[in-house]
């Protein structure tokens, strides 16, 4: 049995939750999201818990069990608390800069890029620490726009100038070697 589908989701205070066959609804004080899920899972609401149980052990049922589990607690963590993701910014002149609702990158391109938050993702940046932060309901939705926020300027192995996640280590590698004798 999987280990992390067999653990129960335990439902917050403030937060809904609604299980209409295997479409789940989930209602918190940031958002509200909902999700369907594959018909193989049962999905059940018991004592202010999430059960998530499989009927067999075929390999792409076990292979389900963990992520509508894992898919289901995010959902929770979301609605309750909210998501963020943190980007560092590296680099002599690199800087980010909010206009109105969207960001603003200069990372050394001859333009900057704005970045438009989609609806439910709003943008923060501390200017002094260069980080910006990315928040919202949706788990799946901040982590994408992280990621394309990040592919503006990936981190280089040289000097490691660049957009990378704040617990992200970049490889650094050495330069030419140069002349020797």
């Amino acid at each position: 049995m999987s280990r992390i589908g067999r653990m129960p989701v335990t439902v917050p205070n403030g937060v809904q939750v609604t299980i209409e066959g295997n479409t789940v609804r989930v209602k918190g004080p940031k958002g509200e999201l909902w999700r369907t899920f594959p018909r193989e899972m049962q999905i059940r609401l018991e004592d202010g818990q999430v059960l998530v149980e499989r009927p067999s052990d075929e390999p792409a049922v076990r292979a389900l069990h963990g992520m509508t589990r894992a898919l289901i607690n995010n959902m929770i963590l979301g609605a309750n608390q909210g998501i963020n993701k943190t980007l560092q910014i590296e680099g002599v002149g690199y800087r980010a800069e909010m206009k109105g609702k969207d960001l603003v990158l200069n990372v050394g391109y001859s333009h900057p890029v704005v970045v438009n938050p989609p609806a439910g993702i709003s943008f923060a940046v501390d200017e002094k620490t260069k980080t910006i932060t990315i928040s919202g309901f949706d788990k799946e939705a901040v982590g994408q726009m992280a990621a394309d926020i990040r592919k503006v300027r990936p981190p280089e192995p040289y000097k490691g100038k660049g957009l990378r996640y704040s617990n992200e280590r970049v490889r650094r590698k050495a330069g030419k070697a140069g002349r020797v004798g």
